[in-house]
Formats: structure tokens, sequence, C-alpha cells
């Protein structure tokens, strides 16, 4: 080994110390807010994980009195939990209890809902049980098939070919919408 070798070596040496000690400088100059930033993240992570199991926890009860109510609906320490546990799995097993009954007390107050699909499909089947004409988003189509049979019904067979008209041609209800333009010919 020559001498240059063993300068160049000593050279890098003093730099890894160097830059060691410049780090040991800026970790006493920073030391507080690399530890709370530090402690910052873990406690983020951490509150992170206790919020997951506690939503999974609060989740698992409900589906568990979601299945106890299946079984025995009148169970009203698993209605309870329902309710408190997820309000909306809640509104839709009510909606379907109602609708399947033909509440339609239980149906009006859920046409208040939040959820606007349950508000929805709860404003259009109390009208399907009063027999009345109503807008809806979910069950336009069907909403217009509705208002043009209580049309045919009530002798208002101009209204009627108006409101089938509506039903687009590509709809699920064309059929039907057919065969009801052919009963009001037959009526005739």
């Amino acid at each position: 080994m020559n001498i240059q070798d063993v300068k160049t070596e000593l050279s890098g040496d003093e730099k890894v110390l160097e830059s060691a000690f410049k780090l040991e400088t800026l970790y006493k100059k920073y030391k507080y807010i690399i530890w709370g930033v530090s402690a910052a993240i873990v406690f983020f992570f951490l509150s992170q994980t206790i919020m997951q199991s506690m939503k999974e926890a609060k989740l698992e009860e409900a589906n568990k009195a979601f299945l106890t109510l299946q079984k025995s609906p009148d169970n009203a320490e698993a209605l309870a939990t329902l309710k408190t546990k997820n309000p909306a799995l809640f509104e839709l097993y009510s909606f379907s209890k109602a609708a399947h009954s033909s509440d339609a007390k239980t149906l009006q107050s859920l046409a208040s809902s939040k959820n606007e699909i349950i508000a929805d499909a709860s404003k259009y089947t109390v009208a399907v049980i009063d027999k009345k004409p109503v807008d809806s988003k979910l069950y336009a189509e069907l909403a217009l098939f509705e208002e043009a049979y209580l049309a045919i019904k009530s002798g208002d067979t101009a209204s009627a070919k108006a409101k089938l008209e509506l039903i687009d041609d590509r709809s699920a209800l064309q059929m039907l919408t057919q065969l009801l333009e052919h009963s009001m010919i037959k009526a005739k």
C-alpha cells in the first residue's frame, strides 16, 4: 500500500465521521421535532387501527342482530341493536317488512329518510298501496305505467296513452306497455 491510498482511505473515513457529526448536530437541534413527528405518526396509525376495530365490531353486532331478526322478527332487543349500530340496515329492514305487510304508516315515516333510495321506494310503495300516482326516480317508468293503468280505470284513455308514450321503447316494461295499449284499443 502506498501513501496515496492511505490518504484516500483516511479522507473517506474523515468524510464519514464528518457526516456523522453533522447528523448528530442536526439531531440535537431538531430532536423534539423528530420525536414529535414520530410520535404523531405512531399515534395516527394506532388510532386508525383502533377505529377500524371498533367499526368492525359495531358492524358485526348489527349483522348478528339482523340475522336474529330474520329468524324472529319480534325480537325487540335485536331491533334496538340494529337501529343503533347500523341505521341504514335498520331502515332497509323496516322498509322490507313494511312493504311486505303493506304498512303505509311505517312507509310514510321512511319516505322522509335521508337515504334517497329508501325514501323514494317508500313513497312509491305508499302510492301503490293508496292507488295514487307518484313521481319516482327509481320507478319512473313503473310509475308512468301505474298512472296509465289508473287513467284507464277512470276512463281517461287519452291521458293513459300519453303516459304510456313516455315509457322508453328499450324499457323492460315495453311489452306490458304494448299490452296495455292493445287493451285500450279493444276497450273502445
